[in-house]
């Protein structure tokens, strides 16, 4: 069974883009991803510098913006938001999350804490962005491959 990953922002077009596009470009085996935001508009492109910063890596993205669903909750093994803000928002609106939601710093690395958010900054605050990211994700990795356990879960 397939481990599916949902990152989760607020308006779906530049820090989960991002996350869900540099996940994908490791095109790891059994590991689905999608990204949604908490008041995201259906339909949206990503941000033009998300989509720049992310071209310098080599990973194009098609992607288009969507307002996080039950749907989505209901797909995702695991709900990785941006910010503790995010976390609060998706538990709060969706309680059958709470098991399975968490940050992504907390998931990846143990500490909670938000991931910069670009939004509305130039090139060079959207390529922080995009590091910070890549280390997350690096980090988040071998849980994902079952190398280690995340909270005393088992990994798929």
């Amino acid at each position: 069974m397939p481990v599916r990953i949902l990152f989760v922002c607020t308006g779906n077009t530049c820090r989960s883009p991002m996350a869900e596009a540099l996940l994908k470009s490791k095109q790891l085996p059994h590991v689905e991803v999608k990204s949604a935001g908490v008041f995201a508009v259906d339909g949206g492109d990503a941000s033009e510098h998300a989509k720049m910063v992310l071209a310098e890596k080599g990973i194009d993205t098609s992607h288009r913006s969507s307002l996080l669903t039950k749907d989505d909750i209901e797909w995702a093994t695991y709900v990785l938001t941006m910010t503790v803000g995010h976390k609060q928002h998706v538990v709060s609106r969706f309680p059958e999350a709470k098991g399975k939601t968490f940050t992504l710093k907390e998931f990846a690395i143990g500490q909670e804490g938000d991931v910069l958010d670009p939004f509305g900054g130039s090139v060079d605050v959207y390529r922080q962005t995009r590091e910070e990211l890549e280390q997350l994700i690096g980090q988040l990795i071998p849980q994902l491959q079952g190398e280690k356990g995340n909270e005393g879960e088992t990994q798929v």
